[in-house]
């Protein structure tokens, strides 16, 4: 998929610069929606098992199924983006999301369950997409790199809407009255779209439309990403972090709930300190990795160790520290857990600049396929140390359960940092023709 647009002009314009922000922003409300869609499992697993009879492996299971979506329509979503412009195509993603959220919320079986968690994450395949896209075609090039860290920062913000406040809102009118408000909100999101979103500065004032890419063009350039060796080491690295962080969000307020004896909203008020963190972190690491250390390695490697020291430490000690030591442990994962921002600029800068967008979505694809594959697993591995207490029709699992769920992910940390040592030191810049020569000949 292309993210590069015909560059904007530079030039100060007031009434373009509170458009262009209007433009990305109702495309960033609408990936903020589709976080709070990732997280929210966690918040609601108690809900979800009460109503349903559900088992930890079933939250997994129904957790990853987003995940499945989201991996399997990201690059057909791109194309889409493309060929028909964000407007059009966040309209009709954003729509879609909304009527899975309401089949969720009017669910009386599972199979109606599984089939709108299925459908949300189809719709919101495009958000983010679709977020980048008009800010490469709103915003000057130079910009770019601003908005990408800012979208970001929306999704990690979307995670922190998904704790403490969706269980404030739960617990106001249940789970699925919060669910039914959130198919609304992303409804009149929808409409906002239609409404004001136009794909370029130029669009209906006469300019003709960009040609769009080709789908054997678009097949062809992510086929090279992909030959390329040296995009596996940072694909790999964001699909062992985003195993760990996407664990987290979904095990961490259960987790809580059960060790602690804490109630859902005080459960996901302490959760909410590693998204917290990470709305500080995350813009941060990527600044200092520009501008002060100019690497991308040095960092990387750095921080995912730090991390795998936390994840041991959280794993060896749950359920037996205070409250107030758990909350900064969270704390400080959230601050160190920013590794992941490097990992696109990482697959950006080891393959063709002409093929950037298609190299980032090869490489945050690798975090998709880590969720879908390793939340139900985990799931399974509480459920296998499950000892038979029910709490308000929901299984409450034994801290010995979430420790060996949690040295899981401590393994998956470890593995994080193995193939980031893997990884290319690109000093932030494109080294792609330094590489050629080790790279295996095209045909």
């Amino acid at each position: 998929m292309a993210l590069s647009t015909t560059p904007v002009s530079t030039t100060a314009n007031p009434e373009r610069s509170g458009t262009r922000w209007l433009m990305w922003g109702v495309a960033a409300f609408l990936f903020l929606i589709a976080f709070v869609h990732r997280v929210a499992p966690g918040v609601l697993a108690k809900d979800l098992m009460q109503a349903f009879n559900a088992t930890g492996t079933m939250v997994g299971l129904l957790s990853a199924t987003y995940f499945y979506s989201y991996a399997g329509f990201m690059l057909p979503g791109g194309l889409l983006i493309d060929a028909f412009g964000a407007r059009r195509v966040l309209t009709w993603g954003s729509a879609v999301m909304g009527l899975g959220t309401l089949a969720m919320a009017a669910a009386d079986t599972s199979t109606v369950l599984f089939a709108g968690r299925f459908i949300i994450g189809a719709g919101a395949t495009v958000t983010f997409i679709g977020a980048m896209k008009l800010g490469a075609a709103w915003f000057p090039p130079e910009r770019f790199g601003t908005i990408s860290a800012l979208t970001a920062t929306v999704g990690v913000l979307g995670s922190l809407v998904a704790t403490a406040p969706l269980a404030a809102l739960s617990a106001w009118v249940g789970w699925r009255g919060a669910l039914w408000v959130i198919a609304v909100l992303t409804l009149i999101g929808a409409a906002a779209c239609v409404v004001l979103v136009r794909d370029t500065p130029d669009a209906g004032r006469g300019a003709p439309p960009s040609a769009a890419p080709r789908l054997s063009e678009v097949t062809a350039g992510t086929l090279a990403v992909l030959r390329n060796p040296h995009t596996w080491p940072p694909f790999l690295s964001f699909f062992f972090l985003y195993a760990t962080m996407g664990n987290l969000m979904l095990w961490g307020v259960p987790f809580l709930r059960d060790a602690y004896g804490l109630g859902m909203t005080h459960a996901a008020l302490y959760a909410s300190a590693t998204p917290l963190a990470l709305l500080a972190s995350g813009p941060l690491t990527g600044w200092v990795s520009d501008h002060l250390l100019r690497r991308r390695k040095l960092p990387f490697v750095a921080l995912a160790v730090a991390q795998l020291v936390l994840w041991t430490v959280f794993a060896a000690t749950a359920g037996t520290l205070s409250l107030p030591a758990v909350a900064a442990l969270l704390f400080a994962m959230g601050l160190v857990g920013s590794a992941f921002v490097l990992t696109w600029p990482i697959g950006r800068e080891v393959n063709p600049p002409p093929l950037a967008g298609s190299a980032v979505a090869v490489v945050n694809l690798g975090g998709f396929i880590a969720a879908a594959v390793t939340q139900g697993p985990i799931g399974a591995v509480l459920d296998a140390r499950w000892a038979g207490a029910m709490a308000g029709g929901a299984r409450v699992y034994p801290a010995g359960a979430y420790r060996a769920a949690f040295f899981v992910c401590a393994a998956f940390m470890l593995a994080a940092v193995l193939t980031g040592l893997a990884v290319k030191e690109t000093r932030c810049r494109n080294i792609y023709e330094e590489l050629r020569g080790k790279l295996p000949r095209e045909a």
